[in-house]
Protein backbone atom coordinates (compact mmCIF):
# COMPACT_ATOMS: atom_id res chain seq x y z
CA UNK A 1 0.00 0.00 0.00
CA UNK A 2 0.98 3.17 -0.98
CA UNK A 3 1.70 5.70 2.42
CA UNK A 4 2.73 9.04 1.13
CA UNK A 5 5.02 10.83 -1.89
CA UNK A 6 8.42 10.48 -0.22
CA UNK A 7 10.67 12.95 -2.58
CA UNK A 8 10.59 14.47 -5.85
CA UNK A 9 13.11 14.37 -7.93
CA UNK A 10 15.17 16.83 -10.83
CA UNK A 11 17.89 16.10 -13.11
CA UNK A 12 19.30 19.36 -13.37
CA UNK A 13 22.38 20.76 -15.91
CA UNK A 14 23.88 23.90 -12.94
CA UNK A 15 23.56 21.79 -9.87
CA UNK A 16 25.09 25.32 -7.51
CA UNK A 17 22.39 27.55 -9.31
CA UNK A 18 19.52 25.40 -9.03
CA UNK A 19 20.21 24.58 -5.28
CA UNK A 20 20.62 28.46 -4.77
CA UNK A 21 17.05 28.82 -6.57
CA UNK A 22 15.58 26.20 -3.92
CA UNK A 23 17.48 27.25 -0.66
CA UNK A 24 17.58 31.11 -1.40
CA UNK A 25 14.94 32.22 -3.29
CA UNK A 26 12.20 29.68 -2.23
CA UNK A 27 13.25 28.90 0.85
CA UNK A 28 13.88 25.22 1.48
CA UNK A 29 16.89 23.45 3.56
CA UNK A 30 19.67 22.14 2.44
CA UNK A 31 19.65 18.76 4.37
CA UNK A 32 22.48 16.58 2.43
CA UNK A 33 24.52 16.79 0.19
CA UNK A 34 26.21 13.45 -1.30
CA UNK A 35 27.99 11.64 -4.50
CA UNK A 36 26.44 8.11 -6.04
CA UNK A 37 27.75 5.53 -7.55
CA UNK A 38 28.34 2.41 -8.41
CA UNK A 39 26.40 -0.97 -8.84
CA UNK A 40 23.40 -0.37 -6.69
CA UNK A 41 22.31 2.85 -8.23
CA UNK A 42 23.14 1.41 -12.03
CA UNK A 43 20.37 -1.61 -11.05
CA UNK A 44 18.06 1.19 -9.96
CA UNK A 45 17.97 3.49 -12.87
CA UNK A 46 19.08 0.82 -15.48
CA UNK A 47 22.11 2.91 -16.85
CA UNK A 48 25.80 1.80 -16.80
CA UNK A 49 28.70 4.11 -14.94
CA UNK A 50 26.29 6.12 -13.33
CA UNK A 51 28.45 8.83 -11.29
CA UNK A 52 26.01 11.80 -9.73
CA UNK A 53 25.63 14.55 -7.03
CA UNK A 54 22.59 15.04 -5.47
CA UNK A 55 21.18 17.93 -3.08
CA UNK A 56 18.35 16.99 -0.91
CA UNK A 57 16.45 19.65 0.26
CA UNK A 58 13.41 20.09 2.71
CA UNK A 59 10.91 22.37 3.52
CA UNK A 60 11.11 24.17 6.80
CA UNK A 61 8.49 21.86 8.74
CA UNK A 62 9.64 18.40 7.51
CA UNK A 63 5.44 17.87 7.87
CA UNK A 64 5.32 20.32 4.99
CA UNK A 65 5.62 17.67 1.79
CA UNK A 66 8.03 15.73 0.25
CA UNK A 67 11.70 15.90 -0.21
CA UNK A 68 12.95 17.47 -3.27
CA UNK A 69 16.32 15.77 -4.73
CA UNK A 70 18.66 17.70 -7.15
CA UNK A 71 20.51 15.21 -9.49
CA UNK A 72 23.17 16.49 -11.90
CA UNK A 73 25.00 13.16 -13.84
CA UNK A 74 28.64 13.11 -14.15
CA UNK A 75 28.23 10.30 -15.91
CA UNK A 76 26.14 9.17 -18.37
CA UNK A 77 25.34 13.05 -19.06
CA UNK A 78 21.74 13.78 -19.06
CA UNK A 79 19.63 14.35 -21.94
CA UNK A 80 16.84 16.34 -22.43
CA UNK A 81 13.35 15.77 -23.21
CA UNK A 82 11.52 16.73 -26.43
CA UNK A 83 9.28 19.55 -25.82
CA UNK A 84 9.10 19.69 -21.78
CA UNK A 85 8.07 23.70 -21.39
CA UNK A 86 4.65 23.02 -22.41
CA UNK A 87 2.25 23.00 -19.65
CA UNK A 88 0.12 20.78 -22.08
CA UNK A 89 2.97 18.19 -22.85
CA UNK A 90 1.96 14.60 -21.46
CA UNK A 91 3.47 13.33 -18.69
CA UNK A 92 5.00 14.76 -15.29
CA UNK A 93 4.28 18.23 -15.94
CA UNK A 94 5.22 20.56 -12.92
CA UNK A 95 5.26 20.34 -8.89
CA UNK A 96 3.37 22.68 -6.77
CA UNK A 97 4.04 24.53 -3.57
CA UNK A 98 0.80 25.22 -1.45
CA UNK A 99 1.89 28.27 0.41
CA UNK A 100 0.16 30.70 2.71
CA UNK A 101 -0.01 34.53 1.90
CA UNK A 102 0.41 34.07 -1.83
CA UNK A 103 0.36 37.25 -2.97
CA UNK A 104 3.35 38.26 -0.24
CA UNK A 105 5.17 35.35 -1.35
CA UNK A 106 4.39 36.52 -5.21
CA UNK A 107 5.48 39.76 -4.50
CA UNK A 108 8.83 38.76 -2.82
CA UNK A 109 9.95 36.01 -5.42
CA UNK A 110 9.40 38.81 -8.57
CA UNK A 111 11.39 41.28 -6.57
CA UNK A 112 13.93 38.34 -6.25
CA UNK A 113 14.01 38.17 -10.33
CA UNK A 114 10.93 34.97 -10.48
CA UNK A 115 8.60 35.70 -13.77
CA UNK A 116 5.22 34.57 -13.54
CA UNK A 117 3.04 33.36 -16.58
CA UNK A 118 0.53 36.04 -15.18
CA UNK A 119 -1.23 37.33 -12.01
CA UNK A 120 -2.66 34.78 -9.22
CA UNK A 121 -5.98 32.92 -10.10
CA UNK A 122 -8.50 32.09 -8.53
CA UNK A 123 -10.47 28.99 -9.25
CA UNK A 124 -13.94 29.40 -10.06
CA UNK A 125 -16.63 27.66 -7.64
CA UNK A 126 -18.43 26.80 -11.26
CA UNK A 127 -15.86 24.68 -12.20
CA UNK A 128 -14.01 23.23 -9.23
CA UNK A 129 -15.57 23.05 -5.29
CA UNK A 130 -13.26 22.47 -2.42
CA UNK A 131 -14.06 20.99 1.12
CA UNK A 132 -15.00 22.99 3.72
CA UNK A 133 -15.82 26.32 1.00
CA UNK A 134 -12.02 26.26 0.48
CA UNK A 135 -11.23 28.54 -2.67
CA UNK A 136 -7.77 27.41 -4.30
CA UNK A 137 -5.65 30.51 -5.92
CA UNK A 138 -2.16 29.55 -7.48
CA UNK A 139 0.33 30.86 -10.10
CA UNK A 140 2.72 29.15 -12.11
CA UNK A 141 6.16 29.92 -12.84
CA UNK A 142 9.26 28.43 -13.97
CA UNK A 143 12.59 27.86 -11.83
CA UNK A 144 15.87 28.18 -13.31
CA UNK A 145 16.18 25.54 -15.67
CA UNK A 146 13.22 25.96 -16.83
CA UNK A 147 11.03 23.49 -14.96
CA UNK A 148 7.25 24.68 -14.24
CA UNK A 149 6.85 25.20 -10.56
CA UNK A 150 2.82 26.28 -8.97
CA UNK A 151 2.39 28.19 -5.28
CA UNK A 152 -1.44 27.42 -4.54
CA UNK A 153 -3.20 28.78 -2.02
CA UNK A 154 -6.08 27.73 -0.21
CA UNK A 155 -8.33 29.64 2.16
CA UNK A 156 -11.77 30.49 2.95
CA UNK A 157 -14.15 32.66 1.19
CA UNK A 158 -12.10 35.85 -0.49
Amino acid sequence: MLAAIDHVNLVVRDLPAMKAFYRDVLGLRVTKEVRINGPWIEAVVGLPDVDADVVYLEFPSTTAGPRIELIAYRSPAAVPMPNPDRPNAMGLRHMAFRVDAIDALVGRLGAAGVRFFGDVQQVPDAQVKYAGGLRKRLVYFRDPEDNLLELCEYRAGA
